[in-house]
């Protein structure tokens, strides 16, 4: 884990941040006294349905976009169907492996899908100009913008952030989901959300959204997030109930 005297910029960010909410969590915590454990499931419930109603459908976000979001600053996948998703990068994916005998493991279309696969024939299955085509999506739900900065010679397309709210609201689902709706069980947690935590710390952002917490908090968070990479993919795989193919690339990430 990254020494937290190392980062004291962070640990400002985490403070103030923290110190904003702590009052009002406190007075939340007076006056509710004595509910029982129903009531905090069905709380849990309401607040997660709260959350789903926050994003219309213009600014739903596919994990990808999510875990895009999470790299940026404030200013590869498998399915089991091979019916179109409605999303470009995943359908054109879903394309190569319906077309493609024999089949290949998770492992080799993660390489090839990113282009870290050596062999010369197979560079074709590389999705290209991955991470503009996820911002453009973005600008077009109005998470993002686009704008040109000069950089002496030439021209650069960036891509700021425009809606904070929706960025913030990602933020907290994901230190939610290691703190106070941490279940310690992979298999009871939302399979969407576990995946993001995957993909969001093998693309190094996951940092991103534990910056904000209190050092306590965020020594919890990074140790519950450590429990989960310790997993073996293998034996969680085999349990009842699970998803094979998001083990398997769970298991391709954490190798």
């Amino acid at each position: 884990m990254t020494s937290l005297t190392q980062r004291s910029s962070g640990l400002v960010q985490r403070r103030t941040e923290a110190s904003r909410n702590a009052a009002d969590k406190e007075r939340a915590a007076g006056g509710g006294g004595g509910g029982s454990g129903e009531d905090d499931v069905q709380g849990r419930r309401d607040e997660q349905d709260d959350d789903d109603k926050g994003d219309s459908k213009e600014t739903r976000l596919t994990l990808m976009e999510e875990v895009l979001l999470l790299g940026l600053k404030d200013r590869e996948v498998i399915c089991k169907s091979d019916a179109p998703t409605g999303d470009v990068l995943l359908d054109e994916a879903l394309k190569h492996v319906k077309e493609t005998q024999p089949p290949e493991t998770v492992q080799n279309w993660i390489e090839l899908l990113s282009g870290e696969t050596w062999n010369p024939l197979k560079l074709h299955y590389q999705l290209r100009n991955v991470r503009e085509r996820l911002a453009k999506n973005l600008v077009e739900k109005g998470v993002l913008t686009t704008e040109k900065q000069n950089f002496l010679l030439f021209d650069m397309t960036t891509h700021p952030l425009t809606n904070n709210n929706i960025k913030q609201r990602l933020i907290k689902k994901v230190q939610e989901a290691v703190l106070d709706k941490w279940v310690n069980d992979p298999h009871r947690m939302d399979k969407r959300l576990l995946a993001l935590i995957y993909l969001a710390h093998a693309s190094d952002v996951l940092e991103n959204a534990f910056a904000p917490l209190l050092d306590e908090q965020y020594d919890l968070a990074t140790k519950r997030v450590r429990q989960l990479l310790d997993l073996d993919p293998e034996v969680e795989c085999l349990k009842a109930g699970t998803n094979e193919v998001l083990w398997a690339v769970v298991a391709a990430f954490t190798k």
